[in-house]
Parts: structure tokens; sequence; C-alpha cells
């Protein structure tokens, strides 16, 4: 009998420890792994690319890449195929614009814009010690990585209340061609979007004791809203970005003109120490992967906050 019941115990105990490993591995956080980042990031970064120059058989290659990103996280095209066509250039090119769709019923009614461009200026009409192309790792392979692990991130945990709009631009080396045409497009559309967070240059520390940079750091409580949602002060303003207004230099800027609202770049690249910007240098090699893992494990929660705020609270500074 005392056998029996010894047998018993220890069943319920086994019953027990699984239960709480089950429970213990629901609530585990999701991890970014620099496996992942590094495969994407080489990629996009690599002499195969040829420079990802919009128009040419290399940067068809980069937007299948990216395309296949969102299908196989269960991301759906928002227009009829992943590819939205510029109207403004002379040589096809494509926005790659995927869409989740939020859980809340009344917030998936409102859109969160999150952006990269994954177009480069291509080849050199010299070369320089047996190089000729223009990588782009930094600029800006890195961003469209950061955007392709929160693409993977929610493909897993689908955890946001409003719905998501990925894009990855095209022609934002020809002048924001392609975020000025989608903005343009989805205006007339009455799209109703919250807010906009870019990615640009996400492959080397910050330093100074912040994680990022804000372009257009005054001109909304983001900056301020995302340190909260961090727990902690991880962005700030940055003095190159202010002289050189930056804020008009990436995707951000033409949703923040079309549709009047906080609308901005992060960025991990200071400028004046970075001195491979838009130079045959800008590679893989230069990149540091650890430090962008740990950006974007810093960002999910982050955005998780932003998506799933229950009122509109990054707003325009009057």
């Amino acid at each position: 009998m005392k056998k029996l019941i010894y047998v018993s115990l220890l069943s319920l105990g086994c019953v027990g420890m699984i239960s709480a490993q089950k429970k213990k591995t629901a609530h585990t956080p999701y991890k970014v792994e620099e496996a992942s980042v590094i495969t994407t990031l080489k990629f996009l970064a690599s002499d195969d690319l040829k420079g990802r120059e919009p128009g040419t058989p290399e940067m068809e290659m980069a937007a299948r890449y990216l395309e296949d990103v969102l299908q196989k996280n269960g991301i759906k095209p928002y227009f009829s195929t992943y590819r939205d066509t510029l109207s403004n250039m002379t040589v096809p090119a494509y926005n790659i614009v995927g869409v989740l769709e939020g859980t809340d019923p009344k917030l998936k009614k409102e859109f969160v814009v999150i952006g990269a461009h994954y177009d480069h200026i291509g080849l050199a009409k010299e070369t320089v010690n047996g190089d000729n192309i223009y990588n782009g790792a930094d600029d800006n392979a890195t961003g469209t990585t950061t955007v392709a692990e929160l693409v993977n991130y929610y493909g897993k945990v689908k955890s946001n209340k409003r719905s998501i709009l990925f894009c990855f631009f095209s022609g934002e080396e020809k002048g924001l061609l392609g975020s000025k045409h989608l903005a343009a497009k989805l205006k007339e559309q009455n799209f109703p979007v919250y807010t906009m967070l870019n990615f640009e240059m996400t492959g080397v520390p910050l330093g100074d004791g912040l994680l990022a940079y804000l372009t257009g750091y005054g001109r909304s409580n983001m900056a301020d809203k995302l340190n909260e949602y961090a727990g902690k002060k991880i962005i700030g303003s940055n003095a190159f970005e202010m002289q050189y207004q930056l804020f008009r230099a990436s995707d951000n800027y033409p949703f923040w003109q079309e549709f009047n609202i906080p609308a901005h770049t992060l960025c991990t690249t200071e400028m004046t120490a970075f001195k491979y910007y838009h130079q045959l240098g800008d590679e893989f090699d230069v990149m540091d992967t650890k430090h962008m893992t740990d950006f974007i494990q810093q960002m999910i929660p982050v955005v998780e906050k932003t998506v799933n705020a229950p009122s509109k609270e990054i707003v325009l500074k009057k």
C-alpha cells in the first residue's frame, strides 16, 4: 500500500513538473538570434547583389528575398501582391509591402507603419583596390534586417492589437522615391495611420550611453514615449542629425508630410565617426552584429507597447 501511495505521489510530482515546465516555456521571452541577423545582413550586403541598384537583376534578388521573409511569417500582401510598383521611376522598382491585421476589434482599424529602405547605389564607375561595389551594409541592409527581424517576431507571436504595415522601400537613394510614392498612394486611400517607425543605419553602436537617436527629435513626443516603454533612456537626440536635418533625409519624411503624424527614423550610427557612408568600405565585415541583435531585442518591447497602446500616446508637439 505504501509503495502504491509513493508511486502515485511520484506520478503527481512528475505531472506537476511537466506543467511547470510548460508554464515556464509559455512565458519564455522571445530571443532574437544573432545567426538570423547575420544571415539576412550578409545576403543583402553581399557582392552578389552588386549594391542593390533599383532596376537590376540583383535588386530583384533582394525583393524576392524580402517577399519570402513576409510570406514564411504569414504576413499577407497589402496590395494584390507584395509589390508596390513605383510610378516615379523610369526603371522597374518596387516597394515590398505586407500587412498583419491587429487582434483588437477597434484598434486594428489603426495602423503602425514599420519601414526601412532596401536599395543602395549600385556600382562605382571606377575600381579601387579591386572593388567597385557599394555594398551598403550599414546603409541600409542593417535597417532592412531590423525590420525583417520584427517580421520574424510578429510572425511568431502575432500579439499586435493595431494592424502593422511592414514596408521595405526602394528608391530611397534616388530621393525617397519609394516612400513618397507609397505615402501619397495611401493618403489617397484615406489610410488610417497612427505613427511611423523607420530604421536606418543600425549596424554600429552609437555610444554615449544611448542605444539610438531619433531624427526630428523635437517634433513629437516619440522619443519620450519610447524611453518610457523601454523603462530607461535608450533613445536621444544627435547634433549631426539636427545640423544636417536628417529628419528630411529618410523614408519617415513623406509620411510626416502626407499624414501630419509622428514619423521618425531610428539610427544607431554616429555619422561623424562612421567613415564608410556611401563608400566602398560599407561592407558586412565592419558591421557589429552583436550590437544589432541587442538593438533589435530592445526594440521589440518598445514596438510592442507602441502597437498595443490603448490610445494614441505618441503625438506631435505643438
